[in-house]
């Protein structure tokens, strides 16, 4: 059974998010890197405005996931502008197809509509591919620059 917890403390978001730049982007993160994700760590977690999850299975922390809480311009389709950015869903190449990523998608989703989000975004592909990299963005080291295409 795959278990869930939140976690908050930044030592413990920052090596899953440091493996997620590893293992899912191919980038050794640098200290800039580093030092930019703390940053947004201390400024948004004690908000409220991003919540993440350890996912645990047979006793070992297997995967993880994320969600940041934000406002857009209220819509027809989204008339509170309440929205959700599901993001790093990752899980460890081990536990891979034994349904850990499906319960953390899941937990997260739950949260959104507990805070009454009327959109959710998800931030990767069906193949796991990021969307803004389909979109013409790119992540390290340039830090979701816009590249134009020609």
């Amino acid at each position: 059974m795959v278990g869930l917890r939140k976690v908050t403390a930044l030592p413990t978001l920052m090596r899953w998010r440091t493996e997620v730049i590893r293992n899912v982007f191919g980038v050794e993160p640098d200290a800039r890197l580093l030092v930019a994700n703390r940053q947004y760590y201390r400024a948004h977690i004690a908000d409220g405005t991003h919540m993440a999850f350890v996912a645990e299975l047979d006793g070992e922390d297997c995967g993880c996931g994320a969600v940041c809480f934000s406002d857009e311009l209220p819509s027809p389709d989204n008339p509170t502008g309440h929205c959700a950015y599901i993001m790093n869903i990752y899980v460890r190449e081990q536990y891979r197809n034994r349904g850990v990523a499906h319960h953390i998608v899941r937990r997260l989703v739950d949260e959104a509509r507990q805070r009454s989000c009327g959109k959710i975004y998800l931030e990767t592909t069906a193949e796991g591919r990021p969307i803004y990299l389909s979109l013409g963005f790119a992540d390290m080291p340039d830090m979701m620059k816009y590249k134009k295409k020609l």
